[in-house]
């Protein structure tokens, strides 16, 4: 299939998910709404969820751009920034906030959704490999400790809590993971 038809798919996908929820998301209402055959779309995905996790993963609409700063503070406030505004514009918030409820009740959203974020963890491991490199991290650090702790710091923040990100929040949760908030003396870093 050709890259921009299929970006027209996942862009339909995408737009009704945050429109009608998963649950009135169709393959026919995909089809209709990005002018591509149901048939064609069953071809390339048997089902509404595998289109879904297709969407999520492969759509520009949710690209995050990799930083390569030279820094791996510098990287991780990029990519909290880019989360954050992914949570907090139209129409990627609504998207991704419709597939957090899709998947809290749907057991094959939670595996679209798992696919989602493992395949964000693959492309940040080159941030975690190039502060390796630069004696920024110890060999025993978990990235996905450290990208679990900041994107649940901003879905929190967003999703649950209902708070906006002000300008100095990225800084302020990467300083908290990366020099933590009280040293083993008790003193503040």
């Amino acid at each position: 299939m050709a890259p921009r038809k299929e970006q027209q798919i996942f862009r339909a996908t995408l737009d009704l998910l945050a429109e009608k929820g998963y649950d009135g998301l169709t393959v026919e209402g995909v089809a209709e709404r990005s002018g591509v055959n149901k048939t064609t779309i069953y071809r390339w995905w048997p089902s509404k969820a595998a289109l879904l996790a297709a969407a999520l993963v492969e759509a520009d609409l949710l690209t995050l751009e990799q930083p390569d700063t030279g820094s791996l503070r510098k990287d991780l406030e990029a990519l909290v920034t880019g989360m954050a505004g992914l949570l907090t514009r139209p129409p990627s918030a609504d998207v991704a906030l419709a597939a957090l409820g899709a998947a809290v009740r749907h057991p094959e959203m939670a595996a679209a959704a798992r696919r989602f974020f493992t395949e964000r963890l693959a492309g940040e491991a080159e941030i975690f490999e190039r502060a390796r490199r630069r004696g920024e991290l110890p060999a025993s650090a978990d990235p996905l400790l450290i990208m679990d702790l900041l994107g649940g710091a901003v879905w929190l923040r967003v999703a649950f809590r209902g708070m906006p990100l002000d300008d100095g929040f990225a800084a302020r949760a990467v300083s908290a993971v990366l020099d933590g908030v009280v040293r083993e003396d008790g003193t503040c870093p």
